[in-house]
C-alpha cells in the first residue's frame, strides 16, 4: 500500500513539474471582447556566418477565434530575398503520430517589411494561420516532427526539435511540443 502511494505521489509531481505555465505578450477581456496572445516561442533559428533566420510561433484567441501567429525575422549583412505570404498560403504540422495537421492563412498578401539597422538587412514577414475544425485536440496530444510552410512560390520544411537552445536569447525551448504545451493558454 504504502509503495503504490509512493508511486502515485511521484507520477502526480512529475506531471505537475511537467506542466508549463502560460505567459501572455497580451491578455485582454473588457466589453468589446477577449484578446489573449502568447509570448512569441522559438520554433527554428539558423545562425550561420553573418547570417540568422528566426521563427517565432504565438497562439491567439480572438473572442473564441483561436489562431497561430507565425513571425519570421531575418537579418544577413548580405541581400535577403524576400519570401511572400497569399491567400493560399498554409502551415501543415506531421505530427509524430504520423497526423498531418493544416493551417490556413488568412485571406492577406504580405512580403514582410525590409529594414537596414546598423549595415545589417533585416527582412520581419509576420502572418495569421486559422485552425480547421477539431485539429486541435490532435494537436494537444501529439509532438510536431515537421512543420512545413507554404509560401508564395516555394515551400520549405522545418524540422521541430526536441530541444532547441537559441543562439540569440540563450533560453531553452522544444520545439516539437510546442502545442501540447500551450494550446490549453488560449482556450
Amino acid at each position: 500500500m504504502k509503495k503504490s502511494l509512493l508511486i502515485a505521489t511521484f507520477l502526480v509531481s512529475i506531471f505537475s513539474f511537467a506542466q508549463k505555465d502560460c505567459e501572455y505578450s497580451s491578455n485582454v477581456k473588457d466589453s468589446l471582447g477577449i484578446y489573449r496572445s502568447t509570448i512569441d516561442y522559438v520554433m527554428h533559428e539558423k545562425v550561420f556566418g553573418n547570417s540568422q533566420t528566426s521563427i517565432f510561433f504565438s497562439l491567439i484567441n480572438a473572442d473564441g477565434m483561436p489562431s497561430l501567429n507565425i513571425q519570421m525575422i531575418q537579418k544577413s549583412a548580405d541581400f535577403i530575398p524576400a519570401k511572400c505570404l497569399d491567400k493560399s498560403s498554409k502551415i501543415y504540422l506531421q505530427l509524430q503520430n504520423g497526423k498531418i495537421i493544416t493551417l490556413i492563412g488568412l485571406d492577406q498578401e504580405t512580403c514582410g517589411n525590409a529594414v537596414r539597422n546598423n549595415n545589417e538587412n533585416c527582412r520581419i514577414l509576420s502572418a495569421y494561420f486559422l485552425f480547421l475544425k477539431d485539429t486541435m485536440e490532435d494537436l494537444k496530444k501529439s509532438p510536431i516532427s515537421i512543420f512545413r510552410i507554404k509560401f508564395a512560390g516555394e515551400t520549405i520544411d522545418y524540422i521541430a526539435k526536441e530541444s532547441l537552445v537559441s543562439e540569440v536569447d540563450k533560453k531553452s525551448y522544444q520545439p516539437d511540443h510546442f502545442f501540447m504545451d500551450y494550446l490549453k493558454c488560449i482556450e
